[in-house]
């Protein structure tokens, strides 16, 4: 029906405007680079970049040896469990007692809170819990509430309030000794813990291992930066990080969570705080946290705070699959030194951690700030280039029965549903090439984050594919060119573009379609040029 891209180059070099093959040839190449130059700065003016903060304040580590000062010697018993049902405000959960068998009471307790995810008791900290418990403390893992826990919606108040029931439970057990049960809180229970504590001045202790202290937006951003570092993804797709994670809106609603700030609850702390991070965990800011914590316990003129760092260990304080032992020993040894312990020298020790860059204030769009917007334009564009693609075919087809029902149309009228001379390939080019390189871009994230996620490298896909992805685009951008000189070239030679209302229609539709889709390339990094 009409040229491919290659038959409406070769008549663009032949014929064109008069012109010779490489005056033609010039005149594409410079419209191709004008107009990447200027989808380039259109991309860095509608979203920031991202330049995150050097780290220059270190935490001063006094030893390697992470033992705990005053800690009373290691006893050893038999550990049996016990399932109780915890009682919540619309809710209830169950929870598992680790209880030290022959141990005399009453007894210290600690009640776990969990990090990110279903938190079953069954899967999650069952060697901490089985660790305390053969030293002497009585353990409860609960299970998390999961009703009121979603991606989109987590209330970190709420949640405390819903741990404070456990805590309630393990201090109501007679075994254990009401004025000596803490909280151990991981990584996202790091923002749930200090509220625990804030509101509840009789909480014995505070343990926080892997907590991100920052915002939860802000550690994203200093989560993402560290794992496309750690994969040696290209400068260019660290633009995506502000833009992805700096939106005021999500596509789908709520995530008000993402700007909690735990600093006002840990600056009302006032019990004996141990901060634990692996120096091999790249997803936490491992130095900024533990200052931050030393900083705003200071605030309540608690000093009482005790950090150790375990050399490679990672998120889960484990090497190689397992939690590291001599974490548990310096756990259960501060537990059970309590209030011995909550001074315990050195305060600082373990292996020096590095943090390169600061978990700071993400950058926020200028303009194209809510995701849910974003999705739906692309989404609209997307459906933009299927429409036309559609009424041209069913207008296709009723000018086929037209032509098969009437014999005396003249050769003219049959053929009168073309475009233009050398107007559809690159159409076609336009149109397809910019959806291709939307879902090729879609697919490149996706691979580099299940990499990065899994602390692999691969060049292929990481430098390949994000090579690829621009290739595509750039090849988009060729079509639109061609597409613009075949279009001239048919005005000025008085022909039409497009015959009939349909098809003139579908031409401006698939060219709107693939220009959204392009400003929205630009504005991810396709484009970019180091502007």
């Amino acid at each position: 029906m009409g040229m491919t891209t290659t038959a409406a180059w070769r008549r663009v070099t032949r014929t064109g405007e008069g012109d010779g093959v490489p005056t033609a040839a010039y005149r594409v190449a410079a419209a191709v680079a004008l107009a990447l130059l200027v989808l380039a700065a259109l991309g860095a003016v509608l979203g920031p970049q991202w330049d995150p903060e050097l780290m220059h304040d270190s935490i001063p580590v006094t030893t390697r040896s992470t033992a705990i000062g005053d800690a009373p010697l290691a006893q050893t018993y038999e550990v049996r469990t016990e399932d109780v049902r915890v009682e919540l405000d619309g809710g209830w959960v169950e929870a598992r007692l680790s209880l030290p068998v022959g141990a005399t009471g009453p007894l210290p307790g600690v009640v776990f809170v969990h990090g990110a995810g279903t938190g079953r008791f069954a899967q999650a900290f069952v060697t901490q819990a089985h660790a305390l418990a053969a030293s002497g403390v009585v353990a409860m893992v609960p299970n998390k509430r999961l009703d009121t826990y979603t991606l989109r919606h987590r209330d970190y108040v709420e949640m405390a309030a819903d741990y404070a029931r456990s805590v309630d439970v393990l201090r109501a057990r007679p075994e254990v000794d009401p004025a000596r049960v803490g909280v151990y809180a991981e990584s996202e229970g790091g923002w749930i813990a200090p509220v625990m504590a804030a509101q509840d001045p009789d909480l014995a202790f505070v343990v926080l291992v892997s907590s991100p202290v920052v915002p939860p937006r802000q550690q994203a951003a200093f989560a993402v930066d560290a794992y496309l570092r750690n994969t040696g993804v290209p400068q260019g797709v660290f633009r995506a990080i502000p833009r992805a994670v700096g939106l005021t809106s999500f596509p789908g609603g709520n995530f008000d969570y993402i700007d909690f700030d735990v600093t006002p609850y840990q600056q009302r702390m006032t019990q004996p705080v141990l901060v634990v991070y692996g120096t091999g965990d790249v997803s936490m800011p491992i130095e900024q946290g533990a200052l931050q914590v030393l900083h705003d316990t200071a605030q309540a003129g608690n000093d009482d705070v005790t950090v150790r760092y375990y050399d490679g260990a990672n998120h889960g304080i484990r090497v190689g699959g397992d939690v590291v032992p001599s974490f548990l020993r310096d756990l259960s040894g501060w537990v059970r030194g309590l209030p011995g312990t909550a001074g315990a020298t050195p305060q600082v020790a373990g292996e020096q951690p590095t943090q390169v860059y600061v978990a700071g204030p993400v950058p926020q769009p200028r303009w194209l700030v809510d995701g849910s917007v974003m999705l739906a334009t692309v989404v609209a564009a997307a459906g933009m280039l299927a429409l036309a693609g559609t009424a041209v075919a069913l207008d296709r087809g009723v000018h086929e029965v037209r032509v098969r029902r009437r014999r005396d149309l003249t050769a003219d009228e049959r053929a009168g549903h073309r475009l233009a001379p050398g107007v559809v390939g690159p159409l076609v080019a336009l149109g397809a090439g910019a959806a291709v390189t939307v879902v090729a871009l879609v697919w490149y994230l996706l691979a580099v984050a299940r990499l990065a996620m899994d602390y692999q490298r691969d060049p292929w896909v990481v430098q390949g594919g994000w090579l690829a992805v621009r290739l595509l685009g750039i090849m988009t951008v060729v079509a639109a060119v061609l597409l613009g000189r075949r279009v001239g070239a048919a005005r000025r030679a008085g022909r039409r573009v497009a015959p009939g209302l349909v098809r003139t229609a579908a031409v401006g539709v698939v060219v709107a379609g693939a220009g959204v889709l392009l400003v929205v390339l630009a504005y991810w990094g396709v484009y970019q040029l180091g502007i």
